[in-house]
């Protein structure tokens, strides 16, 4: 068995990687370097080399990209038991970061460093599995997010957004119409005319920085239609 997988409980937030007993997997697990990443860190900038494979044990990377307005567009989220995809697809076509990635919460995650990472995808064919399935799971996760920002009724999508959000968190929300904006692709304006005309339909209550659902039914109608 790994040492690290004795020593290590990060390989418990990846069961398939906990089971692999590859000679080469061992010895890269064994160079894996613990981080502890603040909340509001960057990770890394759009430009920035990739130097090693992330794995992250708790908390939640957002991954977004902004164009030379300033508008952003988040990209995908690397939760617990999770890789960076754009990190690996960098790591493999030895290229610069295209975006950028944020903690949004204090973040425990592991690096193995890119000679180690190369090892063992070159040697494990269990680890190689696991690289390429986090791929293609990612792929399709941004294939549906391109589909939606190019042909995705806006307020469909921001029903649905509030009522994902609603059913999670509770009927209080507290973001921003910027930060709506950033999560669905679209503009602050487009964002605040959509939340007043929610308003207006009684289905939210605005206040400052916060929203109220009051009818989660009429959102979940609204985000259901086929557009």
């Amino acid at each position: 068995m790994c040492a690290a997988a004795i020593e290590n409980s990060w390989v418990n937030s990846f069961p398939e990687l906990k089971k692999n007993k590859d000679r080469a997997w061992c010895t890269t697990a064994d160079k894996a370097m613990r981080m502890q990443v603040k909340q509001g860190s960057v990770l890394f900038r759009d430009g920035d080399a990739c130097n090693g494979y992330v794995l992250v044990v708790s908390g939640s990377i957002r991954v977004q990209k902004i164009d030379p307005q300033g508008h952003e567009i988040v990209l995908y989220r690397v939760e617990e038991g999770q890789s960076c995809m754009l990190t690996t697809t960098c790591l493999l076509a030895k290229q610069d970061y295209p975006a950028e990635g944020v903690a949004e919460t204090d973040v425990d995650l592991v690096l193995l460093p890119l000679d180690a990472f190369d090892a063992a995808l070159a040697k494990s064919p269990s680890f190689r599995r696991f690289v390429m399935a986090n791929i293609g799971h990612r792929i399709s996760d941004l294939m549906l997010l391109l589909e939606d920002v190019a042909f995705g009724r806006k307020d469909v999508r921001l029903a649905g957004f509030l009522r994902k959000n609603a059913s999670k968190n509770g009927d209080v929300l507290e973001f921003t119409h910027r930060q709506l904006a950033v999560e669905l692709g679209t503009a602050r304006e487009v964002v605040s005319r959509l939340m007043k005309d929610f308003e207006r339909k009684g289905l939210v209550s605005l206040g400052r920085n916060r929203i109220t659902v009051l009818r989660l039914d009429l959102l979940a109608g609204i985000a259901e239609r086929d557009g």
